[in-house]
């Protein structure tokens, strides 16, 4: 589909959806401008370069719009297949990796203690993001279009922010990860600058061609990094001290290790509860047909498997420290330099599999990239003035300079984002499932009215109801920058970052009666 500049300035938020076919035939989405739609004069030369561009074979000219039934493509086995294979492909990646990294080096647990709470943590994030997927296929809507129907039209705008630091900020760490890994292949002959440059113009240009090459590379992108990842398991693995036991630091109550086991247990359900901001995107073109049912479950699996597959990893790279010198040295570089490290014993071949970890961040940086970029037009009409390649390409400029600003600063960067990831997306999930068992049972949704505020719900309720959620978020969040006054308490006074339990208990609470009341003074 080729919409030109101009035209895309023109797109109201009511509006209906006809149908004409582009010069190979393919039945396109259409919106018919009314009068009041603003008129934002584009230069010809600028179009040209637009309609140029978005002309290029295999490059996905389409936005925000709605994917109609027409348009998408049949389901088969092999399409069921593909929803674990693209997951799995993009999280089995080195940024990840580094997470099962803290639970020895941060928490203070033992190997036994870190793997439990990363297989059930991911599990439960893994599950959340699942659902959060299954509106892609009914709806044809990308998944911050879909928020409107829960959130409201202006109050998605705040979650649709969100999330797109949210894919900012993790395209950061995994591409500082990479640049650090890079570098100490070349034993610091390439500076981490270099190995930033490099992850960052490959990101850039799978993004930007969209969804077709983003299926085709994640189909295959996962076969070398299991090769690389499995043998770096069988060099390193006799020295991964899985005999590790937590360790209660000086002069802290005995109900540390509690504590810690469940703060390190709410960073591991963040993760992958990072994605479901982002989920239904990369469903839209399968049809409505498809099982909700096969939905949850495939993605569940892919993304559980991959999570906990390097957690585990990193979790005995994390506690061999404690017992070999080398790899203690190395973390003390960096943690991609401890990475690689693992792979020593082999030499010439391990610098090879370092190289190959390093760029499996890339896997990663995609569908981030891809995804913040269709955040930018659901902003507004002006964001959808701009297409999403070119939001591609400012997306990827924005995570390049802040990973090169950061790249001396990995360790903070992990300790002051990613705990913060899950706050506001458990109480955006909360709402979403509440809604529809509660309130939407019986009367369900009109997918085609996605930018009709007269369908929408205003959103009071559900505004209201996630501050109120951000405010127990806040009161129980444990960061090297904020402690609440309840993560305080917890653990005997040690602290404990429970800001997402309370973030979901409050929401959780409220929406109910909030939303009731709306529905009866307001109607919708």
């Amino acid at each position: 589909m080729t919409l030109d500049l101009e035209k895309q300035a023109a797109q109201v938020e009511e509006s209906t959806a006809s149908s004409t076919s582009d010069k190979e035939g393919v039945i396109v989405a259409r919106e018919t401008a009314t009068p009041s739609a603003p008129h934002v004069p584009v230069p010809s030369k600028l179009r040209a370069l637009n309609n140029r561009i978005e002309n290029l074979a295999g490059l996905e000219a389409r936005g925000i719009t709605r994917v109609l039934p027409e348009e998408r493509h049949g389901i088969s086995p092999m399409r069921y297949a593909q929803m674990a294979i693209i997951w799995y492909s993009a999280n089995i990646s080195a940024n990840n990796l580094a997470v099962g990294l803290l639970g020895p080096l941060l928490f203070n647990l033992g190997f036994v203690d870190s793997a439990m709470m990363a297989v059930w943590g991911c599990l439960l994030g893994s599950a959340v993001t699942a659902y959060m997927s299954t509106w892609g296929a009914q709806s044809g809507n990308r998944t911050m279009i879909v928020v409107r129907y829960f959130m409201g039209y202006w109050p998605a705008k705040l979650t649709t922010v969100l999330n797109m630091i949210l894919m900012v900020g993790y395209a950061v760490i995994s591409t500082i990860i990479s640049g650090q890994i890079l570098s100490a292949v070349s034993d610091g002959s390439m500076s981490i600058v270099v190995g930033i440059v490099i992850t960052a113009l490959i990101s850039w240009l799978v993004a930007v061609f969209g969804m077709s090459i983003f299926h085709t590379y994640e189909r295959y992108a996962w076969i070398p990094q299991t090769i690389v990842l499995l043998i770096l398991c069988g060099v390193a693995g006799k020295n991964f001290n899985t005999g590790s036991v937590s360790i209660i630091p000086d002069g802290a109550p005995s109900a540390a290790i509690t504590a810690d086991r469940l703060s390190f247990f709410s960073l591991q359900l963040s993760v992958p509860l990072s994605w479901a901001g982002a989920g239904s995107d990369f469903y839209v073109y399968y049809p409505e047909s498809t099982s909700k049912r096969l939905t949850f479950l495939m993605t569940l699996t892919g993304l559980w498997i991959s999570f906990i597959f390097v957690n585990l990893i990193g979790i005995g790279l994390g506690a061999g420290t404690f017992t070999n010198t080398k790899w203690n040295d190395a973390y003390g570089i960096s943690s991609g330099a401890l990475i690689l490290e693992g792979f020593a014993p082999l030499h010439g071949f391990g610098k090879f599999c370092g190289v190959v970890v390093a760029l499996g961040v890339i896997s990663n940086n995609v569908p981030g990239t891809y995804a913040a970029a269709l955040n930018c037009q659901v902003l507004g009409r002006f964001g959808k003035m701009v297409p999403r390649w070119l939001w591609v390409c400012v997306i990827v400029l924005i995570y390049f300079v802040c990973a090169i600003a950061g790249r001396d600063h990995l360790f903070a960067i992990f300790q002051n984002f990613l705990a913060l990831m899950g706050y506001w997306l458990v109480i955006l999930v909360t709402i979403v499932v509440e809604e529809t068992l509660i309130f939407r049972r019986s009367r369900g949704f009109d997918w085609t009215k996605w930018e009709d505020q007269k369908y929408l719900p205003v959103g009071a309720a559900a505004l209201l109801s996630f501050l109120i959620g951000w405010a127990g978020a806040i009161i129980g969040m444990y960061q090297v920058w904020y402690v609440g006054p309840v993560a305080q308490q917890a653990g005997d006074g040690y602290g404990a970052d429970i800001g997402i339990w309370l973030a979901l208990g409050f929401t959780l609470v409220v929406f109910p009666p909030l939303r009731f009341l709306e529905l009866k003074t307001i109607g919708r």
